[in-house]
């Protein structure tokens, strides 16, 4: 019993990811930094909301793990797009129930799958639909634009020592 318990334990403290080299990691903390660092300001610039917390969780992605399936600019737009849309309509639809939530929540991650555009963060945008009523117009501002503004920078960014390729060619 005890040793199971020991097993148990071991195994929710295993961490499978790879260790990082400094330098990536510096750089990685340094591109979250900069790009909602210069998305937040181009939203005070231009007086229009760019960012939606969910783009914390993005940059995670783009900055931390760029080659992931999950980190490429169609799953980071058509993952937040898809999800806050199914957000928007369920929330016209339904109540902002405990239920809806987990509807909606639900709902995103099986069709980001099956559109092939999954993308982690973007689970989360039915919620912040649900709780904040943002309305449609936050389908343009600030989901696709800051998709879109952050892809840019982390494009930008990758170029830099120790460059990486981002986006991830196609095996085409």
């Amino acid at each position: 019993m005890k040793t199971r318990m020991f097993s148990v334990l071991r195994s929710l403290t295993l961490r499978q990811q790879s260790g990082q080299k400094l330098a990536a990691v510096m750089k990685a903390g340094v591109g979250g930094l900069l790009a909602i660092s210069v998305v937040a300001w181009l939203s005070h610039i231009v007086g229009i909301p760019l960012l939606m917390a969910p783009f914390g969780a993005t940059c995670v992605l783009l900055f931390s793990i760029p080659g992931s399936p999950l980190s490429q600019p169609a799953n980071v737009v058509g993952g937040h797009v898809v999800s806050t849309v199914i957000g928007l309509l369920l929330h016209v639809l339904l109540p902002a129930e405990w239920w809806s939530l987990g509807l909606a929540v639900g709902l995103a991650i099986a069709v980001m799958m099956a559109l092939r555009v999954t993308h982690p963060p973007a689970g989360a945008d039915p919620l912040v639909v649900f709780l904040d009523n943002p309305g449609w117009s936050y389908l343009g501002l600030p989901v696709a634009s800051g998709s879109l503004a952050l892809i840019l920078i982390a494009w930008l960014f990758h170029r830099l020592p120790p460059r990486v390729v981002y986006p991830t060619p196609s095996g085409d």
